[in-house]
């Protein structure tokens, strides 16, 4: 078997393909990052062996189309966190840096933490589409809050007296309020600025609002059994299935924890038996957990029982927030597993004891029982 490690850019993809079992290199090539040159990066594969598996590197939006070019002709795709590369780069025999190394050292960086640890790449259109959403919805977010400071400031120069209270040009209330009072002030250049800052605020309030109905309508038909778990909202739910891309691509759900960075480190030295918290993998997806985790302590009775019995046992509550983040990775899984997306009507969560049950997983036993809202 092959390992085919890719190097991507904006303008060109390498290749460079090492053995399996030596990690000697067996050829390389270029192509330009087109679809139409996506072919001869097949044909190339093809040829040098019938048994292979393509490395990319995590880059998203810049490996994207050669992905799905390769899973829908179906080949074996995994995926090498930046991270990896980083070690590898460091420890390489060859000095210097070219598209060309990079692209042996994706390969080798694969081989070294092994094809089958690593996550794999599948086409799941419905949780692409999620996370492109909540991507866009938090862009959004951040312009609107650099727009609101630009406002405040404005309004301070302008009338020193005048208190917002924090969160309030959120609100049609208080922007309806600075609307009218900018309106009856001479037209001088920064009123005109401040009016503008004043509409493009609420033009995005009105968007972000209407992509927060939309993510709670796709949610409710790809997973209806992890938007129905106790303190679990349709946006938490959505940074979920989006940054997980697939529970499919996890073959157990140790992977999915230390992808998320909520599966502690072994740091143990003779007598000594202790782990440490990973502060790697993937942020985003260890927030989502991390929010799961805080709702379900202060809303889910079983949950905050559980914190309750880890911090009487000498843990912080940071340290009992990890392990039951380690747990509810595992239950989001599990979830997300047991339950393929299911086509309902928007605006209708159907009830929890109308869905499917999970079959019981053997050798593990359930932290806590399911919970109904």
């Amino acid at each position: 078997m092959i390992v085919i490690g890719t190097d991507t850019h904006k303008k060109t993809h390498t290749c460079g393909a090492v053995n399996a079992l030596t990690a000697a290199a067996r050829d390389e090539l270029t192509v330009p990052a087109r679809k139409h040159s996506f072919g001869k990066l097949l044909v190339w594969a093809r040829k040098l062996d019938p048994e292979r598996v393509w490395a990319i590197e995590d880059c998203r939006h810049v490996s994207g189309s050669l992905e799905r070019f390769l899973i829908a002709r179906g080949e074996r795709i995994v995926r090498v966190a930046p991270k990896h590369m980083a070690d590898a780069r460091r420890s390489s025999r060859e000095r210097g840096k070219s598209d060309s190394i990079d692209a042996f050292s994706v390969a080798r960086a694969a081989l070294k933490e092994g094809i089958e640890n690593l996550p794999s790449a599948h086409l799941d259109g419905a949780a692409l589409d999620i996370r492109l959403l909540v991507d866009h919805r938090e862009d959004l977010i951040h312009s609107r809050t650099a727009d609101q400071q630009r406002l405040r400031w404005h309004l301070h120069d302008l009338w020193p007296e005048l208190e917002i209270p924090a969160g309030a040009l959120d609100t049609a209330k208080w922007l309806g309020t600075v609307a009218r009072r900018l309106g009856r002030t001479p037209k001088t250049a920064r009123v005109r600025i401040a009016r503008e800052l004043v509409r493009e605020i609420a033009a995005r309030t009105t968007r972000i609002r209407e992509l927060e109905a939309e993510l709670a309508a796709l949610v409710e038909s790809y997973a209806p059994r992890l938007l129905a778990e106790r303190g679990c909202g349709p946006l938490t739910a959505a940074k979920l299935i989006g940054e997980i891309a697939g529970a499919d691509r996890f073959a157990t759900d140790a992977k999915l924890a230390r992808t998320s960075g909520t599966a502690p480190i072994p740091a143990s030295s003779g007598n000594t038996q202790r782990h440490r918290l990973d502060r790697g993998g993937n942020r985003q997806l260890n927030c989502a957990l991390h929010r799961l985790a805080v709702n379900k302590g202060t809303w889910d009775p079983d949950a905050a029982a559980y914190l309750a019995r880890k911090q009487a046992e000498g843990q912080s509550r940071k340290e009992a927030l990890r392990c039951l983040k380690r747990h509810l990775a595992r239950r989001v899984w599990r979830i997300l597993k047991a339950s393929p997306p299911i086509a309902i009507p928007p605006g209708t969560i159907p009830a929890v004891d109308a869905l499917p049950t999970r079959e019981p997983v053997t050798g593990s036993a359930p932290y806590f029982m399911p919970c109904t809202r």
